[in-house]
C-alpha cells in the first residue's frame, strides 16, 4: 500500500473524516487554530501507531506499560510504528545537558578515554605511562654515549632532616645520594634544615651507555630498581650537561606526586561517583541558603526576618539579645547595622544558631515533600560549585586534554565550532591515534552537523535542557532521529519552525526531506508558508476552528491548492487574503527608555533605545541575544524598578527614562497552571462572573447556594473523590504522571446535587465545556461575562473549551490567554508589554487577529515590544531591533535598528534580505 488511509476520524472536533496521506512523503497539514490539525495528526495517526506497536510487545512488557486508549477512528490502513517530535516533552532533570540527551556527551566520553592525554591537574606537566622495555629504548635514544646518573626521587620540596630516611638507605646498601643538587656519600650528608624545603634523590647507578649487551642488562636492571624506590618514578640525569629526563611506568606527576587514575568513560561521566566533582557531586552548582531570601537588608531588621514573624517568639527574643551585645538600633534598616551584628544574627553565636543555620535545618528535617519544596524556593540559590567552577567533573577528568582543550570547555564551545573541532582533528591526528577513534570522529562529526543544519549550531553541548525552548528541544530530537537512521517510521512534528529565523528555514526543510529520502513518511503540523510550499502532500483541515472546523477543506499536492474554494490558507497561499503592510509607521510619543551597557551572555555592551508608545520587533537569528536582552535584562530591570520585584539581571550600566512608564508586563508562553485546576474560565476570573451568576437561580438560591458552591476549588459543591479536577493523578514511579477519568463524577468535577443546578437548562459542567464561541452566544445578555469571552475570541482562542485543563494547552495558547486577561484591564496608556514569539501556534488567519489586536494596545499609547521571527508581524512593526550577525559568540550586536523599510535596505541585516522580498524596493 502506497497510503496511510484515516476512515472515520472523529477525535475532538474531527467530522468523520477520511484522508490519505502518501507514504515517504512529506506531508503538510495546516489550518487555522482550533481546525483540529493535531487531533488528526497527533492524537489519531501517532497515537493508534504507537497502540499497534506496543500491542505487539509481549503481554509481560505490556503490563509495565499500560495499555493506550484506541482514538475514535473506524480504521486506520498502512501504517508504521509512529514517532512524535513535539514540543512539550522537556526533561526537568538537572543532569539532562544538550550532550547527554543527543548522546553526543558519550560518544565523546569514549573519545576522551582512548585518545585523551592527561596531565597534572597542579603544575600542567604532560603525565606518561610507559614500560620498563620503553624507558630503557628511549634513555638509549636520548643518553647513547652519555654519563649518566639512573636516580628514584625520594624527596620533592619537602620539608624536614630526613636522617630516618637516610638510614634505611644505608640499611639497604644504597651507596649515594643527591640533597638539593649535590652529590653525597649517605653517610656524609650535611645535617639539613628542617625549616627549608629539599629535593632528595637516591643516586641508584652512575654509568656510562654502551651499546654492548652487558651494559644493556645492567640499564635495565638498574632502571627496574629505580623505579621500584621512586614508586614508579625515576629521573635521568646528564652528568655532562646536567639535563634531567623524567620517565613514569605510572600516570603520576614526579613533580607534585600526584596520581592519574583509571582513564575510562566512567571518569568522565558527571552522573558517575568515579568522574563526579565530590563536593556537588557532578551538578555543577551548590543549593545555598541567600542572605537576602532570609532577611530584607533594606528594612528594620524586626520587619526584615522572613522566618520566625511573631514578635514574642524566641528568634526575635534571640536578636534582641544579639542586638544589645553587639549594638545596633532595631529600627535601623539591616544593612546599616555592623557587620558583627550581622554576621552574628545569620551566622549565629554561641546562644544563637543563626538565621540562616535555621533554614538548612528546615530544610534538611522537613516533614514532606512539599515542605521541603517550599523551603527550597523560598531561601535557597544556585551558587556555582567553587571547587569544579561549574564545569562538573573531578579534578583528574579535567586534566585530560585533546588539542589542548578539556572535555567541559570543548561542551561549553557553540555546536558550530564543535563540529569545525572535531572535523580538524582528522588532519591534527598522528596515524595512530586516528586509527583508534576513526569510527567514532565519524559519528560525532555526522551528530553535530545534523544539530547545525537544524539552525542548533548556537547552542552548547553543556546547555542544560531545561532552559531550552519548545521549539529548540523540538529541533534536537529531529536531528537525533536524523542520526538514528531509522527506516520505515510514520514521524509526526508539531510545528518544527518555532523559533527559527527565516534564514534557517532553508536548513530545517532540507532536514525533513533527509528523513523522508532515508525511507520515513513525515507528516508535519504547520503554518509556515515555506515549509507548506515544500510539501510533497498538502491537507488543509477547517474550514474554521473548533465547532466550525474539523473538515477535510483540502488534501492533495501543493500544485492544486489554488482550485480549493473553502480554504483559508488557499486564498493567503495565493495572495487572495494577506496581512497588510500599515500606511504609516508610528513615530510614538517623542519619549525613550534606554538601557545603557547591556552585556549579559553574548550582547556585546550595547546601548539600545526603545522608542516609547509604539510597536517594537527585536529580531535576529536564533541565539543571537534577543532573549537575553529583553527577558533577562530588560523585562527584570523594569521588574526591579517599577514593581519592587528581586529578580536577577542581566548584567548592564544603566537605564534612563524609567519615569515614562507606570507598570511593565511580560505575557510568555509558560502554563497558565500546571494541574488540570487551572483553565481559561479561571485565570481570566470569567469563571468568577458565571459562579456568581449561578449563585442567582431560582434553585441555588432555595438551596442556599452562594456563588462557593460552584468552585471545583473548595468543598461543598466539588466531587470530593477526585478533588474537583475531574480526574485523578496515577504517580507512574519512573514514568511520567498520567491523569484519568475520575469514575466518580465521570470528568464533571462536581457532585450530583450542584449539577442539579442549571442557567439557561445547562449546568456549572456543562458551561465549562462549551467554546468561547459556544460561551459568547450563551452569554450574549450577560455584559460582565461577554466583555471578557468576546476578548478571548478576539485573540483567536474562539475554540478552546472554558474548563480545557492547563497542562493541554499549547504554550501559545497560554499565551494568548494572558493576553486577553490583560487586554480586559482599563490602560493606563504609560504600560510596556513584552511578549516572545506570540505566532507561536497560529495560522496566517490568526496572526492577522493577534496583529489587530497589538495594535490596539499601541494606539491607546502603551509600548508593545515582541521577539518574533514572522515576517507578517516584523513587517507591521514601528521600529524593528535587529541583532546578530549570526547566534552564539558571533551574535550580540546590533545589526540595523529603525523601521522594517530601513532594515530592509541594510546590506548587514539577514532580517533585512527576507523583509525586502515582501516589501519589495
Amino acid at each position: 500500500m502506497d497510503y496511510i488511509v484515516v476512515k472515520g476520524a472523529k477525535v475532538h472536533n474531527l467530522k468523520n473524516i477520511t484522508v490519505k496521506i502518501p507514504k515517504n512523503k512529506l506531508t503538510v497539514i495546516t489550518g487555522l487554530s482550533g481546525s483540529g490539525k493535531s487531533s488528526l495528526a497527533l492524537d489519531t495517526i501517532y497515537i493508534e501507531g504507537q497502540r499497534r506497536y506496543l500491542e505487539s510487545l509481549s503481554s509481560y512488557a505490556r503490563q509495565f506499560i499500560g495499555n493506550l486508549k484506541k482514538p475514535d477512528v473506524e480504521s486506520i490502513e498502512g501504517l508504521s510504528p509512529s514517532i512524535a517530535i513535539d514540543q512539550k516533552s522537556v526533561s526537568h532533570n538537572p543532569r539532562s545537558t544538550v550532550g547527554t540527551i543527543t548522546e553526543i556527551y558519550d560518544l565523546l566520553r569514549v573519545l576522551y578515554a582512548k585518545i585523551g592525554e592527561p596531565h597534572c591537574y597542579k603544575c600542567g606537566r604532560k603525565l606518561e605511562k610507559m614500560s620498563i622495555d620503553e624507558i630503557v629504548k628511549d634513555v638509549y635514544k636520548n643518553f647513547d654515549g652519555k654519563r649518566i646518573y639512573v636516580e628514584s626521587p625520594i624527596a620533592i620540596e619537602k620539608k624536614g632532616t630526613f636522617k630516618d630516611v637516610f638510614e634505611k638507605l644505608l640499611e639497604k646498601g644504597y651507596v649515594r645520594v643527591e640533597v638539593d643538587n649535590k652529590i653525597y656519600r649517605i653517610e656524609e650528608v650535611p645535617e639539613l634544615n628542617k625549616n627549608i624545603r629539599h629535593n632528595i634523590f637516591l643516586v641508584v647507578d652512575r654509568l656510562k651507555l654502551k651499546a654492548d649487551k652487558d651494559t644493556k642488562y645492567r640499564v635495565f636492571d638498574s632502571i627496574e630498581l629505580a623505579l621500584k624506590e621512586g614508586n614508579g618514578v625515576i629521573y635521568i640525569k646528564n652528568m655532562d650537561d646536567n639535563t634531567t629526563k623524567i620517565y613514569s611506568e605510572k600516570m603520576m606527576c614526579p613533580t607534585c606526586g600526584i596520581s592519574m587514575p583509571e582513564i575510562t568513560p566512567k571518569l568522565f561521566s558527571f552522573n558517575s561517583p568515579y568522574g563526579a566533582c565530590q563536593r556537588c557531586h557532578g551538578l555543577g552548582f551548590t543549593l545555598e541558603v541567600d542572605p537576602e531570601k532570609v532577611i530584607d537588608f533594606d528594612k528594620p531588621v524586626f520587619e526584615a526576618i522572613q522566618i520566625g514573624h511573631k514578635e514574642d517568639g524566641w528568634i526575635p527574643r534571640k536578636i534582641k539579645k544579639i542586638l544589645k551585645i553587639y549594638g545596633g538600633s532595631p529600627k535601623k534598616p539591616f544593612r546599616e547595622l555592623s557587620e558583627d551584628t550581622q554576621e552574628a544574627i545569620l551566622y549565629g553565636t554561641t546562644f544563637f544558631d543563626g538565621l540562616i543555620p535555621i533554614v538548612r535545618q528546615r530544610y534538611e528535617y522537613a516533614s514532606s515533600e512539599e515542605g521541603r519544596q517550599w523551603i527550597l524556593n523560598k531561601f535557597f540559590i544556585e551558587n556555582t560549585c567553587h571547587a569544579c567552577n561549574g564545569k562538573r567533573l573531578r579534578k583528574e577528568a579535567l586534566s585530560v586534554l585533546i588539542e589542548k582543550i578539556n572535555i567541559t570547555d570543548f561542551t561549553e564551545l557553540p555546536i558550530s565550532q564543535e563540529y569545525e573541532f572535531i572535523k580538524s582533528l582528522k588532519e591534527k591526528l598522528p596515524s595512530k591515534k586516528m586509527e583508534i577513534v576513526k569510527e567514532l570522529i565519524e559519528e560525532l562529526e555526522k551528530r553535530l552537523l545534523f544539530l547545525n543544519e537544524v539552525g542548533l549550531g548556537y547552542l552548547t553541548l553543556s546547555r542544560n535542557v531545561k532552559t531550552l525552548s519548545g521549539g529548540e528541544a523540538q529541533r534536537i530530537r529531529l536531528a537525533t532521529q536524523i542520526g538514528s537512521g531509522l527506516t520505515g517510521v510514520t514521524y509526526v512534528l508539531d510545528e518544527p519552525t518555532i523559533g527559527l529565523h527565516q534564514s534557517d528555514n532553508e536548513k530545517l526543510i532540507g532536514t525533513l526531506k533527509k528523513l523522508r529520502d532515508l525511507g520515513n513518511t513525515v507528516i508535519v503540523v504547520e503554518h509556515d508558508e515555506d515549509v507548506i510550499k515544500n510539501a510533497d502532500y498538502l491537507i488543509d483541515i477547517g474550514p474554521k476552528a473548533g465547532v466550525n472546523g474539523g473538515k477535510v477543506v483540502f488534501q492533495g499536492p501543493i500544485s492544486k491548492i489554488k482550485n480549493a474554494k473553502n480554504s483559508i490558507t488557499a486564498k493567503y497561499l495565493t495572495g487572495k487574503l494577506k496581512i497588510e503592510v500599515p500606511d504609516k509607521r508610528r513615530k510614538g510619543n517623542g519619549k525613550e527608555l534606554v538601557l545603557v551597557g547591556a552585556k549579559h551572555n553574548n550582547l556585546k555592551n550595547l546601548t539600545v533605545t526603545f522608542p516609547l508608545g509604539t510597536f517594537i520587533c527585536i529580531t535576529g537569528v536564533s541565539g543571537s541575544g534577543k532573549s537575553s536582552l529583553i527577558l533577562d535584562t530588560l523585562y527584570p530591570t523594569l521588574m526591579n524598578h517599577l514593581h519592587n520585584s528581586k529578580l536577577q539581571t542581566g548584567a548592564y550600566d544603566y537605564i534612563e527614562g524609567l519615569e515614562y512608564i507606570d507598570k511593565v508586563i511580560a505575557i510568555d508562553q509558560s502554563p497558565i497552571g500546571r494541574t488540570p485546576r487551572s483553565n481559561p474560565a479561571t485565570y481570566t476570573k470569567v469563571f468568577d462572573e458565571i459562579r456568581k451568576l449561578f449563585s442567582m437561580t431560582p434553585l441555588a438560591k432555595a438551596r442556599g447556594y452562594n456563588s462557593g458552591r460552584f468552585s471545583f476549588n473548595v468543598k461543598g459543591g466539588r466531587c470530593e473523590h477526585c478533588k474537583g479536577q475531574g480526574v485523578i493523578k496515577v504517580e507512574m514511579l519512573f514514568l511520567p504522571d498520567v491523569y484519568v477519568e475520575c469514575e466518580v463524577c465521570k470528568g464533571k468535577r462536581y457532585n450530583s446535587e450542584t449539577l442539579e443546578v442549571t442557567y439557561k437548562e445547562k449546568n456549572i459542567s456543562e458551561i465549562l465545556d462549551m467554546t468561547v464561541e459556544e460561551a459568547l452566544e450563551f452569554f450574549k445578555n450577560i455584559p460582565s461575562i461577554y466583555s471578557t469571552l468576546s476578548v478571548l475570541n478576539e485573540v483567536g482562542l474562539s475554540y478552546i473549551k472554558l474548563g480545557q485543563p492547563a497542562p493541554t494547552l499549547s504554550g501559545g495558547e497560554a499565551q494568548r490567554v494572558k493576553l486577553a486577561s490583560e487586554l480586559k484591564k482599563k490602560a493606563t496608556g504609560k504600560t510596556i508589554y513584552i511578549l516572545d514569539e506570540p505566532t507561536v501556534g497560529l495560522h496566517f488567519d490568526d496572526v492577522k487577529k493577534l496583529i489587530h489586536v497589538l495594535n490596539k494596545l499601541v494606539d491607546k499609547g502603551n509600548t508593545v515590544i515582541v521577539i518574533e521571527h514572522n515576517l507578517d508581524v516584523i513587517k507591521t512593526a514601528d521600529y524593528i531591533i535587529d541583532l546578530g550577525p549570526t547566534g552564539g559568540d558571533d551574535g550580540g550586536y546590533i545589526v540595523a535598528k529603525g523601521t522594517p523599510e530601513q532594515i530592509a535596505h541594510s546590506k548587514k541585516s539577514l532580517t533585512g534580505k527576507y523583509l525586502k522580498k515582501i516589501l519589495g524596493g
